[in-house]
């Protein structure tokens, strides 16, 4: 091995081991920290919030932290066993001795690692979704629910996916140079296209959406978007109760395609005025272009990662520090690609504490405009509401809450509301 490979190598481990050891300890932190609250609800969330659910609430949380940590553990694995212990390098010459080169065996490759990476997550999805929500009453769905969602989900992801890959592909061999510039132009349309897409034919597919049945309530909706200047296309409940009992509510859709959707265990759950609050604060999101920036910081980071890809997939010792034996007559596209989806996590990683501290004050800034179109106090008691029916702590670890936390801790976020009670009021 050559030094530039060698050196290659010794980054993957060393980011490997950096990262695993980061998500093990800030979980281990989330995880004392909760535990160790347990049994003593907040001061400010005496009046509204039980000790039971508190209690629930601290469970729940530390089970999924120590899921997480499993998690972590076994992708790392599986990372190795990709690379440097030689499992794509295998698949690859697998399929080469079958297929040829071409095209084709690089669709085969990229298909065929997709789908052994998914046969691997079952049993971490199944366990998540039937041992761990079903023991705490979230999870709704059936055995056979779940199997129909898995095949729906990777039928759709082969007939939307496998043609953008393909021409990804295409380009890298046929567009010279800038291949990668013009692959980038490809997928920020594709991912436009979906946002238009998705709500009417890709979501659907899962779920029911009916128009807002409520006269009452749909004409307060209305009245309150037109008080903001915003406009949907529709008002629809999606029947999120046949798989949760998690709640929310969201805006999906791009330009005259928007929607509002709310579950229907939202409406359960919240009165007229906390329906109205949580919906101004998801048109806040709107008003205060964070979706457009959203998108504007999607479309740079994808430019300088198309680039960084563009380079890196030249360089010999791209691949053979990955413990992948490049073909040299024969096109090694998909290889570079399956490579720098694996290794390019491992970096942006240690990058979460600065996407998640934008998106807590994203969150501060609608909660901001909900709190002058609706009452905040309607806001925090939805909030609380919510936090307390998706049992999410509210003593979360400071530090693991700053790495990963893209919504703020309850009692910061009720703290501004309503500062002189931190949600006592509610």
């Amino acid at each position: 091995m050559d030094s530039p490979s060698l050196m290659l190598s010794l980054v993957l481990c060393g980011l490997l081991l950096a990262g695993l050891g980061t998500r093990l300890w800030l979980a281990s932190r989330q995880i004392r920290h909760v535990w160790r609250h347990r049994d003593q609800v907040p001061a400010a969330f005496e009046a509204t919030v039980g000790a039971q659910a508190h209690r629930k609430a601290a469970s729940y949380t530390v089970a999924k932290a120590r899921f997480g940590m499993l998690e972590a553990a076994i992708d790392a694995a599986l990372l190795l066993g990709w690379t440097l212990l030689g499992g794509l390098d295998a698949l690859n010459q697998l399929l080469l001795s079958w297929m040829g080169p071409g095209l084709w065996q690089q669709l085969a490759l990229i298909g065929s690692f997709a789908l052994i990476g998914g046969v691997l997550a079952l049993p971490l999805s199944w366990w998540s979704t039937f041992r761990i929500e079903e023991s705490f009453g979230f999870n709704k769905m059936n055995l056979g629910l779940w199997l129909s969602d898995l095949f729906k989900g990777t039928l759709v992801g082969a007939l939307v996916g496998l043609p953008i890959v393909a021409l990804v592909i295409w380009l890298m061999g046929s567009a010279g140079t800038l291949w990668w510039l013009w692959a980038w132009g490809v997928w920020m349309g594709f991912n436009l296209l979906l946002l238009i897409v998705y709500p009417t034919v890709i979501a659907p597919l899962f779920n029911r959406f009916e128009p807002l049945a409520d006269e009452a309530l749909r004409e307060r909706v209305q009245a309150l978007m037109q008080r903001c200047g915003f406009s949907a296309k529709g008002l629809f409940v999606m029947d999120g109760s046949r798989r949760s009992a998690h709640a929310n509510a969201y805006f999906t859709g791009f330009g005259a395609a928007k929607r509002v959707v709310f579950f229907d265990t939202l409406l359960k759950q919240l009165s007229p005025g906390e329906i109205d609050a949580v919906l101004a604060h998801e048109l806040g999101h709107f008003k205060r272009r964070h979706i457009v920036q959203r998108v504007v910081m999607m479309f740079a980071l994808s430019l300088l990662g198309f680039a960084l890809l563009g380079w890196l997939s030249g360089q010999v010792w791209f691949y053979t520090g990955l413990g992948v034996t490049p073909s040299l007559d024969s096109a090694n596209d998909a290889l570079a690609l399956i490579l720098f989806m694996m290794v390019v996590p491992l970096v942006t990683y240690f990058l979460s504490p600065l996407m998640a501290q934008l998106s807590r004050r994203h969150e501060f800034e609608a909660d901001a405009y909900a709190s002058e179109h609706a009452d905040r106090r309607d806001l925090a008691s939805a909030l609380l509401k919510l936090y307390q029916d998706n049992a999410s702590t509210l003593t979360p670890d400071p530090l693991y809450a700053r790495f990963y936390y893209s919504h703020p801790p309850a009692s910061e976020r009720l703290a501004r509301l309503l500062p002189t009670a931190a949600g006592a009021s509610t």
